[in-house]
């Protein structure tokens, strides 16, 4: 059985650029978790390509946010263009499916920490008009909009701002990486579907990162999804393909409707993956682990293809449809 992906988080963006981010990478072929030749093993394919910035790369790379910014989002860019025989850019869920129908993958440009342009939400518009179509509101440090999950804190004002002007572009709120009380926060101004792009099950391993049961129903009841995360951390010790199903099946009792779990590998961002994935090629194994589990053939379809798909159609305002 060959499931399509539609993977809602990855790091290639920033991983193509090399350690001190001065490098250029290939992502027609590499060494990192995702590269088109392997992703072409698969029925279809839709990456979310996030570019990733937080304030602490002035220490880290001794680089301003900015910098890395452009160059995630020129990396990505210049790789599409470059290998247009095998994917392109989607700025809409129609062309998603022309892609798909047209034999080729599909790149959506996201947003994971908006450091990169001074968590300014003037901006969002801008960057919707270049593709962005989600967007975090912060990684691991506590900022302008909001706490994260290791400082604590909720939304602030400039926060609430950001999150209606994304909204009304039609840019999906992901809630990875924030605190719990700025997640309730999102959660009671909401006007639209909220996702955690990258988030897995807080009963089943208890991090910060996960999510609670409450939270995942308060995601259901937006119409957003829980992309499951494969950086072992986040799944439990001895992480394996059982693991991660642990983390889905959890989420299935929750919801039996299966309608609001999707993937979020957190490929090229993770520093170890569960015993029997090594790379994007393996999401097969875990479709065919899901099936052996008892989950339905449609049940594994959503959560490859469908829910994703779904929550980036719902969240284009009325008046853009």
């Amino acid at each position: 059985m060959n499931f399509p992906v539609f993977d809602l988080h990855c790091d290639t963006s920033l991983a193509l650029l090399g350690e001190h981010c001065d490098t250029i990478g290939q992502l027609r072929k590499n060494c990192l978790h995702i590269d088109l030749e392997r992703a072409s093993q698969l029925e279809a394919y839709c990456q979310c390509f996030a570019c990733f910035t937080t304030p602490d790369m002035k220490k880290w790379l001794n680089k301003e946010p900015v910098v890395v910014f452009e160059r995630e989002l020129a990396a990505i860019m210049r790789e599409t263009e470059a290998n247009s025989d095998l994917i392109a850019i989607a700025y809409t869920p129609e062309d998603i499916l022309s892609h798909r129908s047209a034999g080729i993958m599909s790149a959506v440009l996201t947003i994971e920490g908006p450091a990169g342009f001074d968590f300014d939400p003037e901006l969002l518009e801008d960057l919707y008009q270049v593709g962005f179509r989600i967007t975090t509101l912060g990684w691991n440090e506590k900022n302008v909009l909001c706490g994260s999950h290791m400082t604590g804190g909720g939304l602030t004002q400039q926060g609430r701002e950001y999150v209606r002007k994304a909204q009304s572009l039609g840019m999906l709120i992901d809630v990875s990486h924030i605190s719990d009380e700025a997640f309730w926060d999102i959660i009671a101004i909401t006007q639209g579907p909220v996702i955690a792009s990258h988030s897995n099950s807080r009963s089943v391993c208890d991090v910060s990162r996960n999510l609670t049961d409450d939270m995942f129903l308060a995601i259901c009841k937006t119409g957003g999804v829980a992309g499951i995360n494969l950086y072992t951390d986040f799944l439990g010790e001895n992480a394996n393909l059982d693991t991660v199903c642990d983390h889905i099946c959890h989420f299935l009792t929750l919801d039996p409707s299966g309608k609001h779990i999707a993937l979020g590998g957190d490929l090229d961002g993770c520093e170890s993956l569960p015993e029997g994935f090594t790379g994007v090629q393996d999401y097969q194994k875990l479709g065919q682990r899901l099936l052996e589990r008892g989950i339905s053939r449609e049940t594994v379809l959503d959560i490859f293809w469908n829910n994703a798909y779904e929550v980036m159609s719902n969240a284009i305002p009325e008046h853009k449809k």
